[in-house]
């Protein structure tokens, strides 16, 4: 639950600010905000899409690929930021990445506590709803430092980096598929 609390909070510590991200680091005009919202949530249902086919079977794949690109992915979007096709490009993949890790480390809570769904289900979505509210105020503490606009694109890497340390010593539990309790 930690760690989809963590990655979930490095996806809204970017997706919070983007706005000035298109508009003052990229240069683009006020209606390209809504084009690149749109893009991140294409590549959320794309990562989503992508992971729910793989998670249940293959979550160790999803967690150990997804995980290090979407740690590359925030600083190479802070350091793009300037670069519209790039910019445009990153959120996508970032979109995906976010929601097919999240989503893959929230499935891995529920098969692990199989006989109790629904409190399974109360505590993923509150570790999820955590890392909501936490990301964006991390992010916030970025925007008066040297870093501007791009400081929560810094701070996300930041957050997944400490959410892939903190999975490294686990991997082998994080990466187990379906439990025999769930395939019956």
């Amino acid at each position: 639950m930690l760690l989809g609390a963590l990655v979930n909070a490095a996806t809204f510590a970017s997706f919070t600010f983007l706005a000035p991200v298109v508009t003052d680091v990229a240069g683009l005009g006020e209606l390209w905000i809504s084009v690149v919202l749109v893009l991140f949530g294409a590549g959320a249902l794309a990562g989503v899409s992508v992971a729910g086919r793989l998670s249940d079977q293959r979550p160790g794949l999803v967690i150990a690929i997804g995980g290090p690109l979407l740690l590359i992915g925030w600083p190479a979007l802070a350091m793009l930021a300037d670069e519209p096709v790039a910019l445009c490009t990153l959120v996508f993949v970032q979109g995906a990445l976010s929601f097919a890790l999240g989503s893959t480390l929230i499935t891995r809570v529920l098969y692990e506590a199989a006989g109790a769904p629904t409190m399974a289900g109360s505590y993923a979505t509150a570790a999820l709803n955590i890392g909501a509210a936490v990301g964006p105020l991390i992010a916030a503490t970025t925007l008066s430092t040297e870093e501007g606009n791009v400081g929560p694109l810094w701070a996300s890497g930041l957050l997944v980096a400490v959410a892939l340390l903190i999975a490294f010593p686990f991997r082998t539990v994080v990466a187990v598929g379906r439990s025999a309790e769930v395939v019956q």
